[in-house]
């Protein structure tokens, strides 16, 4: 009774393509045939050498050898044999994809056959293609550019965590890189030279997290609130000189404001001067540093959050406040049982997501105060660095490949937890209803 699909199955499993020549689709398994010979032909020279590259990451470091009468210098490159050999992984992959896909095709055109139906011809297999699985088919080019542009990266980062690939004793072709498995996260966690600089940027950096989304979303929101207002004239003008601030790019007013609180010649310490107040040492003191990036923030992130929370304003049905006004309600109580309520579902998602965004909000760090001023207790970090910031000097600067990739391992879970946990336990993701 099973007879078709069994004798399919295993052909199949013997060679991409048999099992489809048994089922007398010819020009389909002559092209798995030519897909599987062509696999093998990449495979059989490549495969090998690549597990080895990956598994030993080579084991000879540089070293004078004689070739053509010349001595030359020769070397395994520790980082090129980890990236080939995780390319030829991942195309090993699609390959085994591809296998597994062909068997279960098998397997079905011979169950199919058995319950008395014929095979499809190659004519009406393109043509279910192109018709059912014709959005599936588009997406194939971006999905292998995504896997080999964003998912190989992010596992090569991954890995480059668990060896010793830093400056000055890990540097290929120099110098080779081995395997440490979890040494880098314990070094970072409990080393003193480092952990220390860890716990601290660590901790600025959900400090920074909570006040910068705070602050931006309820300024927003004060704004979108007395711009709704009824009494407020020219609220086309108020929107459009509230969102000046975004519509500049960040390069340009991020540099501006570095210069206006520049502590000896910014615009902002002379006008305090004028006054008899006296300069405060906005970019060079640690606590100042910290209270302007903070100040900066506002004035790029409050603009999104006002024109995002005004749409939502909008949005609210009036006879609800028309109803409130015949109950007797105060202006405090419409805007805590009406107003905040439908804000606060609305935009959710959106708050969960600028939260997340100020862990890794390297624009005004970078360019405002570049992490300083510096911490002579901090290990390459200073007293504004976020763990982002701090990272992006590890690797560019300081070729600590390692410990910079420990410390992307560390943001992610920390703001996809984050993320994940507070966005279950919002209205917006459970779907219930606004007014309780």
């Amino acid at each position: 009774m099973h007879r078709h699909r069994n004798t399919a199955t295993v052909l199949s499993v013997l060679s991409m393509g048999l099992g489809q020549l048994y089922n007398r689709q010819f020009l389909k398994g002559i092209l798995l045939l030519l897909v599987e010979a062509a696999g093998l032909l990449y495979f059989l020279p490549r495969l090998g050498e690549a597990i080895w590259g990956v598994v030993t990451l080579g084991d000879k470091p540089l070293h004078m050898e004689k070739i053509g009468g010349k001595m030359v210098p020769v070397a395994d490159h520790s980082i090129q044999l980890l990236i080939n050999g995780l390319i030829v992984l991942l195309i090993f992959a699609i390959f085994i994809w591809i296998y597994i896909s062909n068997v279960r095709d098998a397997y079905r055109t011979g169950k199919h056959r058995d319950e008395g139906g014929a095979p499809a011809s190659f004519k009406d297999t393109m043509h279910f293609t192109l018709d059912k699985r014709f959005p599936q088919l588009l997406l194939t080019l971006p999905g292998i550019s995504i896997l080999f542009l964003t998912i190989m990266p992010i596992i090569m980062a991954i890995l480059l965590a668990f060896t010793n690939y830093s400056a000055p004793n890990h540097i290929p072709p120099a110098k080779l890189v081995d395997w440490v498995g979890f040494q880098t996260f314990n070094d970072l966690l409990s080393l003193k030279t480092w952990s220390h600089t860890f716990y601290g940027v660590f901790t600025w950096t959900v400090i920074w997290a909570i006040i910068a989304t705070v602050t931006t979303y309820f300024g927003g929101l004060l704004v979108a609130l007395l711009i709704d207002q009824k009494d407020i004239k020219f609220k086309g003008l108020w929107r459009t000189l509230f969102i000046v601030p975004y519509a500049i790019p960040q390069l340009i007013s991020l540099l501006i404001m570095r210069n206006l609180f520049n502590g000896q010649f910014g615009p902002i310490n002379q006008y305090l001067g004028y006054f008899g107040l006296g300069g405060l040492p906005w970019l060079t003191d640690p606590f100042w540093a910290k209270v302007t990036v903070i100040l900066v923030n506002m004035w790029v992130g409050i603009p999104v959050s006002m024109v995002l929370i005004l749409g939502v304003l909008t949005a609210i049905p009036k006879d609800l406040y028309e109803a409130a006004d015949v109950d007797g309600a105060t202006p405090f109580q419409k805007l805590r049982i009406i107003t905040l309520p439908f804000v606060l579902f609305a935009t959710a998602p959106v708050l969960i997501m600028q939260f997340a965004g100020n862990i890794n909000n390297f624009n005004v760090i970078f360019l405002l105060t570049n992490g300083d001023p510096v911490k002579g207790d901090y290990q390459y970090a200073g007293a504004t660095d976020l763990l982002v910031t701090w990272l992006y000097k590890l690797t560019l600067t300081q070729s600590k490949f390692n410990m910079a990739s420990a410390i992307g391992i560390i943001i992610f879970l920390v703001v996809a937890s984050l993320s994940i946990w507070s966005y279950r336990r919002s209205k917006s993701y459970k779907e219930e209803d606004m007014i309780q």
